[in-house]
């Protein structure tokens, strides 16, 4: 006696993407054949006369429609959180057939582990002037160590991929100088913070957020020859030579909560003076406002300049102060940034850990100037480098500045906690996995 047939549900973008495979004049034909059960199912047509329509047998129309139905929860939260390509793949993944056990492989288990933990040793730590591996020389190592017989690059590389090592790939990180870890968390809780209070800071007690920084060293360089447009399969050449004509430096402010880079300054130096000055300007936009400056560690974030400047704005006596490298506020560095840093201040700073610039929002900013201003710049000298940089900001801010949704707070960022329903191979997988590890145990 047969069962009922599963019921086939279908969302808006689900079908628009079943609709497409069907179209699809590359995609295999298993998968559109499956497609199409998929739709003449949602239709209402039973399993036989989709079995006549498509060329399968009843209980194969069966299967492939419990599978759907198993895997929907699956792909309705893929389809809420990820692209329409993601949801594709999915769908893909999910009309697909399930794993084949295939051959027992001509490499055992020690084998592969030691294969990728060869890969994942320096290169250098084999005697070899290289500083990343490439297969090839992969294979020839585990040859050499007698770790397998023979090898091709293929293979390495096939289980490289499988396990999603990348030798040839790298990535720049700025570990901290702090050496006290409690310390330095303590240090990065108070930046987040800050980011987090600084709507209700600027819509409540009208006090702004901005995120200071310097981006030194923006060079002025000439092409000695112009730059020949792309053609198709070519892209834009730039001519590699070129005349300096000497550097600038950008001092920018990041609104927090406006997402606009107010008040920039642009000088040749970084100098204490220039610094205060850039402060000055910006507490001059809106005077009786309260600010709170993200800053680093800089020297001239707490010059002495800086703390005559804030006292002055405090109605603090300046010969309370006390004299700079010897007495009083302006002793040291750390005296004058925690003078600087005061929360009763209406004008205050808050310093980032040392070497973790990475928590300042202006460096996202100032890394969108360097791709879309100095790159590929060309300037005949530094005012015209100046002139670009200011157009750039106002064009910036006018078109497509936003504020940054800020998501750390000081702790590791974890997955969601809400998991994704597995669709049915996934369910197959770790049903098969889970029997094999009972069986190892038994």
């Amino acid at each position: 006696m047969s069962g009922k047939a599963a019921k086939i549900m279908l969302t808006e973008r689900q079908h628009a993407i079943l609709q497409q495979i069907i179209r699809s004049t590359t995609a295999p034909q298993r998968l559109v054949q499956r497609t199409r059960l998929i739709v003449l199912a949602f239709g209402g047509m039973f399993n036989g006369a989709i079995g006549g329509v498509i060329g399968l047998r009843r209980k194969q129309v069966g299967l492939w429609r419990r599978r759907w139905k198993q895997s929907f929860n699956a792909l309705v939260a893929i389809e809420c959180r990820e692209s329409q390509a993601a949801l594709r793949r999915a769908i893909e993944e999910v009309l697909g057939d399930a794993l084949r056990s295939g051959s027992s492989g001509k490499f055992t288990a020690e084998q592969v582990t030691q294969v990728l933990a060869v890969a994942c040793e320096p290169a250098s730590q084999s005697g070899r002037p290289i500083d990343e591996w490439t297969g090839r020389e992969l294979a020839d190592e585990l040859v050499q160590r007698g770790i397998v017989s023979s090898i091709s690059t293929r293979q390495v590389n096939r289980y490289l991929a499988e396990a999603e090592l990348q030798p040839h790939r790298s990535k720049y990180w700025l570990n901290t100088t702090e050496k006290d870890p409690q310390l330095f968390a303590q240090q990065v809780q108070i930046v987040c913070q800050c980011y987090l209070e600084a709507p209700e800071l600027y819509f409540q007690h009208h006090t702004h957020t901005v995120s200071v920084d310097e981006m030194t060293g923006i060079q002025a360089l000439e092409r000695n020859a112009k730059t020949m447009p792309m053609k198709p399969r070519q892209p834009a050449r730039i001519e590699f030579e070129y005349t300096r004509h000497g550097t600038l430096c950008l001092t920018g402010n990041w609104h927090v909560v406006l997402g606009q880079m107010i008040a920039p300054t642009v000088r040749a130096t970084r100098k204490e003076e220039d610094f205060c000055w850039h402060i000055h300007q910006t507490v001059a936009t809106d005077p009786e406002a309260g600010w709170v400056f993200v800053v680093d560690n800089l020297n001239t974030h707490c010059s002495e300049s800086l703390v005559r400047y804030v006292a002055r704005l405090e109605g603090i006596d300046p010969s309370t102060l006390g004299q700079k490298d010897k007495s009083g506020i302006l002793k040291s560095m750390a005296s004058r940034q925690a003078f600087l840093s005061g929360r009763s201040h209406r004008i205050r700073f808050v310093y980032l850990p040392k070497h973790s610039s990475w928590l300042n929002q202006i460096e996202i900013v100032f890394g969108i100037v360097t791709r879309r201003v100095v790159r590929r710049g060309n300037f005949t000298s530094t005012e015209a480098l100046r002139m670009r940089l200011l157009d750039f900001i106002d064009y910036f801010n006018r078109t497509f500045a936003k504020p940054f949704r800020w998501t750390y707070t000081g702790r590791p960022v974890t997955a969601a906690t809400v998991k994704r329903p597995a669709n049915w191979k996934e369910q197959w997988v770790n049903h098969r996995q889970s029997g094999e590890s009972l069986v190892l145990v038994g």
